[in-house]
């Protein structure tokens, strides 16, 4: 019996691993949205706030993170950098996966040439490099959070109608689609009541996926001084700002900035990959964004 029982060890143990991911994963992100939805109205103070008197304190039990180089509180800063950050990342993903799943709708659902030539044209598209698409998409714009919304959006539908496509593919081979066009189904009615509702599973997983990717891409724009404009917090700006006290010995105005960027992301790609695994635990999806 203990021999038997060998096999299914492996097994339990990566169920067990893949269980405590998702919970830490659950975990971290509602923790990180209560602290943007709760942390301002309850602190009430403001975030632009300048106190040359405290300038560049480390951390304490008045500021957990420490303060910034004209004194503001850097707890605050992150939890309103953050704040922005997820507003882009959601709003972008949003943007791009309404557009990307249009366009690979339209490719799988029409097929013939209209399939090809929308496919050449994202082929084309995606031979660009999507960070120097993104740059120029920002340089037109004064800085702002929407101009960074459009230039992630824009820049990051190709994966997601590639992704479609390829359901509504592998839709259109089944038996029941067979069924109802030999029913007499038109091309919208198919659409409409099976090949759209069939493919919004895995447009929901790009979605959430693309999250993460668009706020790194948020926080590249700051950075290089072409997303949000430099008093205004978000991550990118945050960590842009604090280079000069990094080369100066003082290492919390950087840090915590960078981690508010990473944790957060790495704990939405948990929750995704845990979508992932229960739309298609038998093998990997393919969504590289």
């Amino acid at each position: 019996m203990a021999d038997l029982a060998l096999p299914t060890a492996p097994g339990r143990v990566a169920r067990t691993a893949r269980t405590w991911k998702l919970r830490i994963s659950a975990t971290l992100v509602a923790g990180f949205v209560l602290a943007v939805l709760l942390v301002p109205p309850i602190v009430g103070l403001d975030e632009q706030a300048v106190d040359l008197g405290a300038k560049l304190l480390p951390p304490s039990l008045d500021h957990p993170f420490g303060t910034d180089d004209v004194g503001r509180d850097l707890l605050l800063r992150c939890v309103y950098g953050l704040r922005v950050s997820l507003l882009v990342g959601v709003v972008a993903a949003l943007v791009a996966t309404v557009l990307g799943t249009a366009v690979g709708a339209a490719a799988g659902a029409l097929g013939g040439w209209t399939d090809r030539l929308v496919m050449r044209c994202v082929d084309a598209f995606s031979s660009v490099p999507h960070l120097l698409l993104g740059i120029f998409i920002v340089a037109l714009f004064r800085p702002g959070v929407w101009p960074v919304v459009v230039s992630v959006g824009l820049t990051h539908w190709v994966s997601t109608a590639r992704i479609v496509r390829a359901e509504i593919l592998s839709l259109r081979a089944r038996p029941y689609i067979d069924a109802a066009v030999s029913g007499g189904a038109s091309r919208l009615r198919l659409a409409r009541r099976h090949l759209i509702p069939g493919v919004l599973p895995q447009a929901g997983l790009a979605a959430v996926l693309m999250i993460p990717h668009a706020i790194w891409h948020e926080s590249a724009l700051s950075f290089l001084g072409l997303g949000l404009p430099t008093h205004q917090a978000s991550l990118g700006t945050l960590v842009q700002s604090a280079r000069g006290t990094l080369l100066a010995g003082d290492w919390w105005p950087t840090l915590f900035p960078g981690l508010f960027i990473i944790v957060p992301t790495l704990a939405i790609a948990g929750l995704a990959g845990a979508w992932r695994e229960r739309l298609n635990p038998r093998r990997r999806s393919e969504l590289m964004l």
